[in-house]
């Protein structure tokens, strides 16, 4: 029997810190379920003593997922663990992680405590988790630039305190794998009472090598990976969980444990934490990017014609890709573009959101001829919101742009149901679009990020915008899509102001 490797998703807390990546308590709610059907094991959902909305946000996590267990992160502080084990009340299985610095320059220059006062810390606040539940992990924050005999000193005092699962953060992503992996290695030989704990790694991606680094812990003995999904995270982000899951499973031969997720799950998930942080993925990510399994070059396209494990080591449908598209166009019935949903693991809200998606698709049907899956995406992701409680609503538009002349835009909004007109001139003609709904909103916000993605492939595709607004220090991520980039661009940035303006806008993240 393999050994179960433990598959610890830190998306919604450690993704969440990258910059403009934050998310709300609903945003929140929906990937926690979308993970607990790909059926992660653990799920960090947040911090709790961050904020009111972190907190709320945990808590309704808590609430609705049944079959993965519910973390929350602490720090050694009582006031945190207890603050986190609030949050965890309602969850039918709950972790506290507390974590405290172990580094030299980060216990001399950031704790300012002596080895002696974090030991007692990290024992005390283990001993405070286990009051509320025995599922409790401990992190020596900056492992890997801590000295190996002080974290063997800490870690067999935890677990003597009660500490279930101990996990070694490469927290500044400092480690390289053959390093790290003898750093596991001994860790779990030097301790004592090792064999009381699962070992854990947490992998920072600064040098390119967050997953190299899991994998080679695995190897020495780790089982347990704290990963997210697209490998989001602070800095250049985590270790992602795709590749992680997809190189075990895959490398069976090799690594002795294997995980228990629905692999099937892993593109949907992408999509929809691309679609909530408006983070575009890559076309040759692995595993989950556009390119991933696809095949240009004739050498290899003869190739897996005649055999497709010539160049493809994994099927595609086994992480939720479909090799065989059901072509969709404007003949398409409402049947069969439902049908085609519900196989792709997607569904609208409501039936009034379902109505309206369908118009949108024989809208889109009337300017493409073929529609694709990601497209279909595409239009799911756009009525994830309520449109009805949108403030500002696109109407038309009218661009002008030709060489040596300055690009001029007007166009039509409505705003609180007042249909108003606008225009103005610009370096190029999105500016100009932008300016002209600047000229009726006048929201003064900054633009941090503008980027186009194409859906899918061809001339008549579909092109996927994503801006990143800061309004008044809050930053806020809009998405629009259209065969026409102009008109998309418009719709990403009135998207970004709905989401700024709604009820809703506030947002939980953890460093506020």
């Amino acid at each position: 029997m393999k050994e179960k490797l433990i598959i610890f998703d830190t998306t919604l807390r450690d993704g969440e810190q990258s910059p403009g990546a934050s998310m709300t308590r609903d945003e929140k709610l929906k990937l926690a379920k979308a993970l607990e059907k790909m059926k992660v094991d653990v799920i960090e959902a947040g911090f709790p003593i961050a904020s009111q909305g972190d907190f709320e946000a945990v808590k309704a996590v808590a609430e609705a997922v049944r079959e993965s267990t519910v973390c929350a992160l602490a720090r050694t502080s009582f006031q945190d663990i207890d603050r986190a084990a609030e949050a965890l009340k309602p969850a039918a299985s709950a972790r506290i992680h507390t974590f405290i610095a172990t580094s030299r320059i980060h216990m001399e220059k950031k704790l300012r405590m002596t080895p002696d006062e974090v030991v007692n810390r990290a024992v005390n606040a283990v001993r405070r988790a286990r009051q509320y539940t025995d599922n409790v992990e401990f992190s020596p924050e900056d492992a890997g630039r801590s000295e190996l005999d002080f974290l063997c000193r800490i870690i067999e005092a935890v677990i003597a305190a009660g500490a279930s699962t101990v996990n070694i953060p490469d927290t500044v992503g400092y480690a390289l794998p053959h390093q790290f992996g003898e750093t596991i290695r001994q860790l779990i030989e030097r301790v004592p009472n090792s064999d009381q704990a699962v070992f854990s790694v947490h992998c920072h991606n600064d040098l390119g090598l967050a997953v190299a680094n899991s994998l080679a812990a695995v190897l020495n003995g780790a089982r347990q990976v704290e990963c997210t999904i697209n490998g989001l995270g602070e800095r250049a982000g985590n270790a992602a969980l795709e590749e992680i899951v997809m190189c075990v499973r895959t490398r069976q031969d090799i690594f002795p444990c294997d995980t228990t997720l629905n692999t099937t799950e892993i593109v949907n998930c992408s999509r929809l934490v691309s679609n909530i942080t408006g983070f575009p993925v890559q076309p040759n990510k692995a595993i989950v990017g556009a390119n991933a399994f696809a095949h240009e070059a004739g050498i290899h396209q003869d190739g897996v014609i005649k055999s497709r494990e010539t160049y493809e080591i994994m099927l595609a449908q086994d992480v939720g890709w479909k090799t065989n598209r059901l072509v969709l166009g404007k003949h398409s019935g409402r049947n069969a573009f439902k049908t085609r949903l519900k196989e792709m693991g997607l569904e609208f809200g409501s039936e009034e959101d379902l109505n309206d998606g369908f118009k949108r698709f024989k809208d889109l049907a009337d300017k493409k001829h073929e529609i694709y899956d990601e497209d279909l995406q595409a239009l799911v992701a756009d009525s994830s919101h309520d449109l009805e409680q949108d403030r500002i609503k696109f109407i038309s538009m009218k661009v002008v742009s030709e060489t040596g002349e300055m690009p001029v835009a007007a166009i039509t909004l409505s705003i609180d149901g007042e249909e108003k007109q606008g225009g103005a001139h610009g370096d190029g003609p999105v500016d100009a679009v932008i300016k002209a709904i600047e000229s009726l909103v006048d929201s003064r916000s900054r633009l941090l990020l503008y980027a186009v993605n194409s859906i899918t492939g061809g001339t008549d595709s579909q092109g996927e915008v994503t801006v990143r607004l800061d309004m008044d220090g809050q930053v806020i991520n809009g998405r629009g899509a259209d065969t026409d980039i102009i008109v998309a661009s418009a719709m990403a940035y009135i998207n970004a102001l709905n989401r700024a303006y709604s009820p809703k806008a506030g947002r939980a993240h953890p460093q506020v």
